[in-house]
Order: C-alpha cells, then sequence, then structure tokens
C-alpha cells in the first residue's frame, strides 16, 4: 500500500522558513465533567486551560464507547482506544467487541483453544472487573462455559483485582459472582476454583518495562504458587482490607489459595495457561516471561506450558505467538502517512504513556516507521505510587518537547502528559488537583514555544478520569461511606477537548457532525500540509473564510 498524500499548501510546516511544527499535547485522562467538588479538573487552578477550552477554537470530541470503536456508548473510552483513534482516523472496532463477537459465534474456540486445553489443568489468568479496559468477567464465564461443555476437568483461575477502571473497592463482589458461577459448574464432575490473586498495580500487570518485579511477583504467585496463603479469595481480600483500611483493589498484596496446606494452582508441566485480558500493554510482560522469552523475570525452574493470550497483544514481536482472537488490524495511521510524505516527527512521553503515542498511535506496531525522519523520547517515570508525586514527568516531557519545537527540525511534535490519568487512578482528589495545575502550567509553557516558533499547538485529551473523583448515584449525587465520599478510580463517559492555538489564525472549525477523537487525525495530516485520505473522518478545522 503506498501511503502517499497530495500536498496541501495552507500549513506547509517548517519546511517553510516562517511556519514552526504542528504540535499535539495529548492531555491523559483529562474530561469535561459536572464541573462541581468532584471534578479536579474543574477545581485545579488552570487559567491556560480555561481560557483554551472556552474560547472560540475549541469544541467537545467523543471519547468513548461506539465512536472509539467499543462494543456500547455504555463502555468508558481508554488510553489504548483513544490513541489507536488519534491515529487511525477511522473507528476501528475494539478489542472488547472483537472478543465478544468471536465468543458469540464461537469462532474463538478454535485451534488454538484446543491446542491449549490438550491435558492437564487450564489456567486463567486476568483482570476480574467489568470495566471493560483490560478485561470483562463476561469473557471469563463465557470461558469457563465453554471448557464445562467441553469436559475439561480441572480449571485454576489467577485473579487480579482491578479497583482501577471499576469501584476502589469491589472486587469482592466479583468474586461472589465468580464462586457462584464455579459453584454450579463444580456440581458435576468439575474441580474449577479460583488459585491466586492480588492487584493488578502490585503484580504481573506491569507496562513498557517500567518495573519488571511486579512480573517477578506474579510469575511467583501464579506460577509458582508462593506467595501469603488462605483457604479462600474472599478470606484473601477480606484479611486484606481488615489489615489495611485505606488499600484498595490495584494494590492488593499478592495470596494464594491452599488446601491442606498446599497451593492449589501450581503450574505443573503439560498444563496449559490463558492470560484472558484483551489490552496489550499490561498483558505483554507476562506473556514474554510465559513463552520463555528472555527477560528480566527468573522463572526458577518452571515447568514447560503451553501459553496462549486471548488476543496476539503485539504483532511486530509475536507476543503471544498463539491467541484465541485476531487483534484490531489497524493501517494507514497518521504516523504512516507523515513518514511516507516527509514529514519528520518528535514523539515524547513517559514511561507510563510512552506506548501509547508511539506503539498504540501508530496502530498498534513496535518501533519506529522511519528510523530518518523520527525521533522517540521516552522520559523514564518513578516507581512511586502517583498520588505522592503528582507532578510525574510532566516538566520533564514539556522540555524536551519545547526544546524541540525550538529546534526547527520537525514537522510535528507530538506528547503526552500522563498526569490525569495515573493520578487520577489513585481516587485522590487533592493530588488529582495538584496535577492538573502542574499540566496547566506545561500547556501554558507549550503555547508560548508554539506562538513563537509560529507553529499551531493542539490540546486534546485521550478520555475521561481527572474530570469525576467521586462515585456516584443514578442522580450523580455523590455516594457516601458515613460522612466520606467514595472516590473515584475510574475513567468517566466524559466528552474531551480539543483546542486549537494558532497564531496564523489561518483557520477556523468546521462543521463536523459528531466529532469526536478520530477526528484529530485528519485535521493533523492537514495542518502538516498534506490532504487527507478519502477514508478517513473529516477535519475539525477548515481555512477560514
Amino acid at each position: 500500500m503506498t501511503y502517499k498524500l497530495p500536498d496541501a499548501s495552507d500549513f506547509p510546516g517548517p519546511n517553510n522558513a516562517d511556519r514552526g511544527p504542528v504540535v499535539l499535547c495529548i492531555l491523559d485522562g483529562v474530561g469535561l465533567g459536572l464541573r462541581d467538588g468532584g471534578d479536579a479538573v474543574f477545581q485545579a487552578n488552570t487559567p491556560t486551560l480555561d481560557r483554551l477550552f472556552a474560547g472560540a477554537m475549541a469544541i467537545q470530541l467523543k471519547a468513548h464507547g461506539t465512536a472509539v470503536g467499543l462494543p456500547s456508548d455504555g463502555d468508558m473510552g481508554n488510553s489504548e482506544v483513544g490513541h489507536n483513534a488519534l491515529g487511525a482516523g477511522r473507528i476501528i472496532a475494539q478489542g472488547a467487541k472483537l472478543v465478544a463477537a468471536a465468543f458469540q459465534d464461537a469462532s474463538a474456540f478454535g485451534e488454538t483453544w484446543q491446542w491449549l486445553t490438550q491435558s492437564g489443568t487450564l489456567h486463567l489468568l486476568g483482570l476480574l472487573s467489568d470495566g471493560g479496559v483490560h478485561s470483562h468477567i463476561d469473557h471469563l464465564l463465557r470461558i469457563l462455559e465453554q471448557a464445562d461443555r467441553e469436559g475439561i476437568e480441572r480449571v485454576r483461575i489467577h485473579l487480579l483485582s482491578d479497583g482501577r477502571d471499576v469501584s476502589a473497592r469491589s472486587v469482592l463482589g466479583y468474586i461472589q459472582a465468580l464462586e457462584q458461577a464455579l459453584g454450579e459448574v463444580n456440581e458435576g464432575d468439575r474441580d474449577y476454583r479460583i488459585a491466586s490473586g492480588g492487584g493488578r498495580m502490585n503484580i504481573t500487570m506491569d507496562r513498557y518495562e517500567a518495573d519488571w518485579p511486579m512480573v517477578q511477583r506474579g510469575w511467583n504467585t501464579h506460577v509458582l504458587g508462593e506467595g501469603r496463603r488462605f483457604e479462600s479469595a474472599t478470606q484473601a481480600v477480606e484479611t486484606l482490607y481488615a489489615e489495611d483500611p485505606k488499600i484498595n483493589d490495584q494494590y492488593l498484596p499478592a495470596f494464594v489459595i491452599q488446601e491442606d496446606g498446599e497451593p492449589i494452582g501450581v503450574v505443573q508441566e503439560g498444563d496449559g495457561m490463558l492470560l484472558f485480558n484483551f489490552r496489550g500493554d499490561r498483558a505483554l510482560e507476562f506473556s514474554s516471561v510465559a513463552q520463555g522469552q528472555d527477560t528480566p523475570v527468573d522463572r526458577r525452574g518452571a515447568p514447560t506450558f503451553r501459553f496462549a493470550g486471548i488476543m496476539q497483544y503485539d504483532g511486530d514481536l509475536k507476543i503471544p505467538a498463539r491467541y484465541l482472537v485476531e487483534p484490531p488490524q489497524i493501517d494507514a495511521t497518521v504516523g504512516h502517512y507523515l513518514a511516507a510524505n516527509g514529514r519528520r516527527s518528535f514523539v515524547v512521553s513517559e514511561t507510563q504513556k510512552f506506548g501509547h503515542v508511539t506503539f498504540f498511535f501508530n496502530g498498534n506496531r513496535s518501533g519506529k516507521l522511519d528510523d530518518a525522519l523520527e525521533e522517540y523520547v521516552e522520559v523514564p517515570s518513578d516507581v512511586v505510587p502517583f498520588e505522592q508525586a503528582p507532578a510525574m514527568k510532566a516538566l520533564e516531557i514539556t522540555q524536551a518537547a519545547i526544546g524541540a519545537i525550538a529546534s526547527g527540525q520537525w514537522d510535528h511534535v507530538r506528547l503526552n502528559i500522563a498526569n490525569g490519568d495515573m493520578v487520577g487512578h489513585s481516587g485522590d482528589l487533592a493530588a488529582t488537583i495538584t496535577a492538573m495545575e502542574v499540566v496547566d502550567s506545561c500547556v501554558a509553557d507549550l503555547e508560548a514555544a508554539v506562538v513563537k516558533a509560529g507553529g499551531v499547538l493542539l490540546v486534546t485529551a485521550d478520555h475521561g478520569n481527572a474530570d469525576d473523583m467521586w462515585m456516584r448515584d443514578k442522580q450523580n449525587q455523590p455516594k457516601m461511606d458515613g460522612e466520606s465520599i467514595l472516590p473515584k478510580t475510574s475513567h468517566t463517559l466524559a466528552p474531551v477537548p480539543f483546542a486549537i492555538v494558532d497564531p496564523h489564525a489561518r483557520w477556523e472549525l468546521s462543521e463536523t457532525p459528531e466529532p469526536g477523537l478520530a477526528n484529530v487525525s485528519a485535521t493533523l495530516l492537514l495542518l502538516c500540509g498534506l490532504q487527507p485520505p478519502t477514508d478517513y473522518l473529516p477535519s475539525l478545522l477548515q481555512v477560514r473564510s
């Protein structure tokens, strides 16, 4: 496929001496919420964002549900699908939708499933919630149903508690639903049980190689059966809650279920293990270890076992080699078109979101699209709870971007500032307000740099999060625990902002029906002097009349 595009000379970028780069600043997790006491975006002192988002060159974009390829408009957006949409220019069916369809028509249970379940115990590992961002409990229940139907006698479940895409302390409800389903299956000649668990931000689900010890702890827990022992998952969670009233499900310590003093879910030679998370970023590292690749994790003499993912998490690296459902196929991204047409791109974020502005933005592809035309800069994230350091690496990211803007070397600069999402997931309202004030300061500095360079600045977000830090009832009133409001740690259904800083005053907003994140792609190409492809959703901008 050729990615050549006709030129659009309205804004050719720094190839023209008086034009700076087109800068796309993605404020991760910054939605437009209810503007009340639980809205950290509204509560924060953010004069720059307030001015930009209330200006004549600002609109709201859809960032959840069907607008980003999810099954329904009740599904929250997330960073993966948001960056896919920003880079793809079209609405692409995402993992949750693809997996649900493959389970409905049973196409998921083909050759890989038969290979995985041919002998031994079937181990099922994944995030236990209905958040729909990394996994869904309905998928797990469907897998159990199929295993029972096919006569698989022994299943062990290794659960990861969420507390991030769902309520902070909600895992007991999901365990209860799972235990009920297991009880019904076990009335027959089956032995299906929960074997281990722990919080998603404590074990197993690291990403971008930020904290390999997380993966080591997960390996020890799920595969080797090492960890603090309990008689049941319910007992484990209740005990851990009681011991630390402030802990939420994200950070629960690892636990192992025992019977007669022995762990019940140690992986044995010839067993099969399925990772039922469909999102790739937090599944890649464990998958790499499980299929025997060279990683910092010590497998510690673990036996050989068959491993598959519910999807393939990285098509370039072939991780995992075996999977049940074909992942989204995204070609012809903004990155492809920029590189093929000689536009030079500088991309920067910190570790926690680095893969989002590279891998996901580029259609789930590892590495650069063109070494000669692209520079990717990763600022290492601190390995601390984000509410304890709410500035994260926003200042360092911003300074790197400003350096690129001032250099005159780049047609396009792309950055992700992660604070609204990563601190927002903590549920700490005060810390998230602080985080948003840091973000505002960074955007002010970026704006000044872009104006000085004669460029164009686009400010948007990938989904909501910091815009609502309160759990709410159906009337949007805060839910209470005694005299305290229950904190919200998950994403939201809020629209996100889109604002343009255009010192040349060449552009105005176009009449775009139901604009969403995917419309940003054509906008970016047009500003970089390229006519967008005909299959892209239309640009949010047009030349000023």
